[in-house]
């Protein structure tokens, strides 16, 4: 199934992988809870894993939440779908739900650290009503998995 996978042209939309504030100090902003990795480490295991699913991705990072509602809204015409991990602004923002819910396309919302064993305020995610599903705690496997997971709802 993989090699048949690998065959595949891409998809014709690539899938947007967007990371909200914070996480451009991946590897270097508590180790301990994000890890090692840095976001380039990230970003070059999704590539590999998207190629062998037959997707193209595009990244995007921003510590501003007008920027990050700019590239949903655009993703309805750009994109087939979203691996989204929000950061912080998860647990605030009604203006990242809404341009979700606007963007009509499958999004998976990511974590790398388990929110459920976190401060109480991180229990609550507002995006997570427009998400089809919700990865946490499993570090960057979870972007992974979330492209996975999408790779199986656009047919791929």
């Amino acid at each position: 199934m993989a090699a048949r996978a690998a065959r595949r042209p891409p998809a014709a939309k690539p899938v947007l992988v967007l990371n909200g504030p914070n996480l451009n100090m991946l590897g270097k902003r508590q180790p301990q809870i994000y890890g090692r990795e840095t976001l380039a480490d990230v970003e070059k295991t999704c590539r590999a894993e998207a190629a062998r699913l037959g997707l193209e991705v595009e990244f995007a990072q921003s510590n501003h939440e007008g920027v990050l509602v700019d590239l949903i809204q655009a993703a309805r015409e750009k994109n087939s779908g979203i691996v989204i991990n929000a950061g912080a602004y998860s647990h605030t923002s009604v203006a990242l739900l809404d341009a979700l819910n606007a963007a009509e396309v499958p999004a998976i919302e990511v974590h790398i650290s388990n929110i459920y064993k976190r401060e109480s305020f991180r229990h609550r995610s507002y995006i997570s009503p427009a998400a089809v599903g919700v990865i946490a705690g499993l570090g960057s496997q979870g972007y992974l998995l979330a492209l996975q997971a999408l790779a199986r709802l656009l047919g791929r």
